[in-house]
């Protein structure tokens, strides 16, 4: 059988070092600018589209690998995420994400698995979706110690990148810590960073973005083939 991927909050996503009081100032006051425009992003997201690529390192073989693909989010209201993701290279693979159900289509083998997370843990996928999607400074820093990293450029995008750390000691174990690039056009994640036990880290970037376009929910879903075989699994 086939294992189920990862949670698709799994592959989403330096800290900087005060210094003089001064300095310190400083960071406070780019920091309340980043989170500004985060919340300003915050009230009008509705829906993204993007090219997307993830590199996933393994620190015991030292050995990194990478997807490209594209991504589609929609929130049709708040803590309502639909996301559909579809990599194109190197193996062919589209997950999609409505609410708690988890579906992942393999299309080279017209099969696909289906698991429900369960309402449990609804609060975590939301916590996870809310790293770069629509999220506000608030929610961030009621989840999150929250450091500034400072300006930084992501394919030639100017962007600001943030530090976290997870204050829930069950989020902390698995994901000791997170970085995101917040676009300074945009207010959005273009960049995320998200750090495992033992060295291992995901990264995720987004290119060719465009907001608010008023997706149709077909954007959002697997056109499964009438054939498909799909094998439903437990949590």
């Amino acid at each position: 059988m086939r294992p189920l991927l990862r949670p698709v909050f799994v592959w989403m996503i330096t800290a900087a070092v005060f210094g003089p009081r001064f300095a310190m100032y400083a960071a406070d006051d780019s920091l309340a600018a980043v989170s500004a425009r985060m919340d300003k992003a915050s009230t009008r997201f509705k829906d993204l589209t993007a090219d997307m690529k993830r590199v996933s390192y393994t620190a015991f073989i030292k050995e990194e690998s990478v997807d490209t693909g594209t991504i589609a989010v929609k929130m049709p209201k708040p803590h309502d995420y639909h996301l559909l993701m579809d990599f194109r290279s190197p193996d062919p693979k589209q997950v999609q994400l409505t609410g708690t159900r988890l579906l992942v289509f393999y299309p080279r083998t017209t099969t696909a698995q289906e698991i429900d997370l369960g309402k449990t843990n609804k609060a975590q996928i939301e916590t996870f979706m809310a790293l770069g999607f629509g999220s506000n400074s608030r929610d961030l820093q009621n989840a999150n110690t929250v450091k500034f990293g400072g300006p930084e450029s992501v394919d030639g995008q100017k962007a600001t990148r943030i530090e976290l750390i997870p204050k829930s000691k069950d989020v902390a174990v698995q994901f000791p810590k997170f970085e995101l690039w917040i676009s300074d056009d945009t207010g959005i994640s273009i960049q995320q960073k998200i750090y495992q036990p033992g060295g291992d880290y995901s990264l995720a970037t987004y290119t060719h973005m465009k907001i608010n376009q008023n997706l149709p929910d077909s954007a959002v879903r697997i056109n499964l083939p009438k054939n498909v075989r799909i094998e439903h699994l437990q949590k």
